[in-house]
């Protein structure tokens, strides 16, 4: 009975959402539009729309999951999310309008194809899509692997882990594909919402219901668990200060070129927007203690969980408590923060093969939008096939996702802003950087010297690429400056430009 109360709450609010993705369509130009409708909705979102679509950058399913789980397993080193997705709204806050501006005057629709215009390659923009998607599929996995986990769980084991996650890629596929970027987040204000009641409810249910009110709870913890409160936390992890400073450093950082990121600014009406959103997205962030707090809760109430089973350690709290319709309630709004971070994600790879790889092959030039669509598809089944054969632990996933894309700050950020950095030296430095993360990564040497892994090989990424620059040939390229390089100008999101 539980289950099947659960999975109808579920199952109704999935229809809806699926609605509200085709109503999002209705209400932008009838699913036309071309790439730039689908992709960035038209560059026609508001403030408040903005403002949803970017904070479910924060609030995925890593939020119920991987932030209770880590806070399980290890304590304090789980607050780095917190830092680094502050950090970077605060580097957003002058990043974000600048690469508006240089995408909005050359009609560009992602990272790849601003590198292609920066440096003059339409193949180094394939070559980027191509990069950057390697280093996506792990946070697509992540999330089919979170909504999977929310899907089986909230059904009491009725549906296992392997349909599960089949159900988080096709409905999360299909609604991709119909609606873009615009659906997306039209079902950020439904997921927000939901992600905000029930946060602000469990805050409050957990530490009442099982240790009589915060006091008791806090108090046991600092009792028989300090070691969870202090750096490196719980066990032998590795996770220490210079973990966590050099660890929200180089994420706070990569989250503003991430092309999910990119994304969301290229969405917005007018500069503006993003600069007001970077002021108000770190306030969102307080939610994400919560999760974070009732994992080390879950330590007195469902001790023994250990490897993936300790990203359950939120729901065995609330399936062990709760009536079943309020356990759906709470699995739709974990299930909403899959869907939404994995659509985008999934956009993105279509956008930037759609682009910037496909649009090199003539017969596909001028079916940009089909070609984007059909790359979403295949890249879901791969990161599906992946939840399969190579299932991890969701902060593990998310760490890859961004050690690796941390190695196009370069060639994408510094390139953008400084005109001397040659084509050379930028992918001379990406290639390093790759090799060096990935030989650390794969070998599970990963925090190295007690830092990321992804900060040293940036390092040896930015040192390769100056000293190739700085020795090699200087390139000829005669446009101007205002051509090749991002400014932010406050003035540009008023004037009007024909979009290509």
């Amino acid at each position: 009975m539980n289950a099947t109360v659960a999975t109808s709450v579920f199952g109704v609010f999935m229809v809806a959402t699926v609605a509200l993705g085709l109503l999002a369509v209705r209400g932008g130009r009838g699913g036309g539009g071309g790439l730039a409708e689908w992709s960035v909705g038209g560059r026609s979102l508001g403030t408040v729309f903005i403002w949803v679509l970017m904070a479910g950058e924060g609030y995925t399913s890593f939020s119920y999951l991987g932030a209770a789980g880590w806070g399980y397993n290890y304590g304090a080193p789980v607050l780095y999310v917190v830092a680094y997705m502050s950090c970077g709204y605060a580097v957003g806050y002058v990043v974000g309008p600048m690469l508006w501006a240089y995408a909005r005057k050359h009609g560009l629709v992602g990272i790849t194809d601003m590198v292609a215009h920066r440096f003059g390659r339409p193949w180094l923009g394939a070559l980027v899509a191509v990069l950057a998607t390697v280093f996506l599929l792990p946070y697509i996995q992540l999330q089919i692997t979170g909504m999977g986990v929310v899907v089986s769980t909230i059904s009491y084991g009725a549906i296992s882990l392997n349909w599960a996650y089949f159900i988080a890629f096709a409905v999360t596929t299909g609604f991709v594909v119909v609606s873009g970027l615009r659906g997306s987040a039209w079902v950020s204000v439904l997921k927000d919402l939901l992600v905000i009641v029930t946060l602000g409810f469990l805050a409050v249910y957990v530490p009442a219901h099982y240790f009589d009110g915060y006091g008791p709870f806090l108090d046991r913890l600092v009792t028989e668990k300090s070691e969870w409160l202090t750096f490196p936390g719980h066990g032998d992890s590795g996770l220490g200060q210079a973990w966590f400073i050099t660890t929200s450093f180089l994420n706070s950082l990569t989250v503003v070129i991430f092309p999910t990121t990119v994304a969301g600014y290229l969405g917005a009406s007018s500069a503006d927007v993003l600069r007001r959103n970077a002021m108000w997205l770190p306030a969102y962030n307080v939610l994400l203690f919560v999760p974070m707090l009732l994992g080390m809760a879950a330590l007195f109430v469902v001790p023994g969980l250990v490897g993936a089973e300790s990203n359950l350690a939120l729901f065995k709290l609330v399936t062990d408590s709760l009536p079943a319709w309020s356990v759906g309630v709470i699995g739709v709004a974990a299930a909403l923060s899959s869907i939404v971070p994995m659509a985008v994600f999934m956009l993105v790879i279509g956008t930037m093969w759609g682009r910037s790889v496909l649009s090199l092959v003539p017969r596909w030039e001028h079916r940009q939008k089909g070609a984007a669509q059909l790359v979403v598809v295949v890249a879901g089944s791969l990161a599906l096939l992946l939840t399969y054969t190579a299932p991890n632990t969701l902060v593990r996933l998310s760490l890859i996702s961004y050690e690796g894309m941390a190695q196009l700050l370069p060639m994408v950020l510094l390139g953008l802003m400084w005109r001397r950095l040659t084509l050379l030296g930028a992918l001379s430095g990406l290639v390093v950087g790759v090799g060096v993360v990935c030989g650390f990564v794969f070998t599970e040497h990963d925090p190295v010297w007690g830092v990321n892994a992804g900060i040293v090989a940036l390092a040896a990424n930015l040192a390769v690429a100056l000293v190739v620059t700085y020795a090699g040939p200087r390139e000829r390229d005669e446009r101007p400056d205002e051509e090749v390089l991002a400014r932010d100008e406050l003035e540009a999101d008023r004037v009007v430009v024909n979009v290509r």
